[in-house]
């Protein structure tokens, strides 16, 4: 990330649902879901949601390279309720990526333990010693040679879980600045898109699924 130098896109965040207790958004590739260290770094998505929603909290994130479906809650109950979801797994996460190369099986699941790499942060990195356990799985959509589009469910939470989990397998999500190389990283933004969530809403408990188009 040296010379890294943040340029939020422009525009307001497009809004999928909002009630009483919750609002879910479109987070735009490129855009913090919180701010960063440092002034040039405040815009941020819930910056921008806060004039039209001045209750919003935070539930989850998203990497600042990652498009797609993002709960917020409207109510310190909602953000309790819906962190305990998140917690213990309640919530199911599918998100869309473009892989370099072909991966195959046409399913699996990378079951490897994730620690931050610290003198390379933020870059996680696998340690079976000492890291979190973290599994993801994946369903191939379609397959060339050259790139793989897949439907990914992480399981577990972990930062840059997705990320480091295909890198791993030796095919990076195209695009990515930390993981990929090459031509594979030579991409206008991160092959991530967060396709889709579903969970409890936290006021009538009633199982709601959200979902964004994939942007490419």
């Amino acid at each position: 990330m040296t010379g890294f130098v943040y340029a939020p896109p422009p525009g307001a965040p497009v809004v999928l649902h909002a009630d009483h207790e919750i609002l879910v958004v479109d987070k735009q590739a490129g855009l913090l879901s919180v701010p960063g260290r440092g002034e040039d770094r405040a815009d941020c998505l819930i910056a921008r949601l806060r004039g039209a929603f001045p209750t919003v909290l935070l539930v989850h994130r998203l990497d600042l390279d990652t498009s797609g479906v993002m709960v917020f809650a409207l109510t310190p109950h909602a953000q309790r309720t819906l962190g305990k979801q998140f917690e213990t797994r309640q919530v199911k996460k599918v998100y869309v990526a473009r892989l370099a190369g072909r991966l195959e099986p046409k399913t699996g699941r990378v079951d490897l333990p994730l620690i931050v790499d610290w003198p390379n942060r933020p870059r996680q990195k696998v340690d079976h010693l000492e890291g979190r356990p973290a599994q993801t799985d994946w369903r191939v959509m379609r397959a060339s040679d050259a790139e793989t589009r897949v439907r990914l469910m992480p399981v577990t939470g972990r930062s840059h879980q997705l990320r480091v989990h295909m890198a791993e397998t030796g095919h990076p999500i195209l695009g990515d600045p930390l993981y990929a190389a090459g031509a594979a990283a030579a991409h206008p933004r991160l092959m991530l898109h967060a396709e889709s969530l579903r969970l409890r809403h936290p006021d009538s408990g009633v199982t709601m699924s959200f979902s964004a188009p994939v942007p490419f």
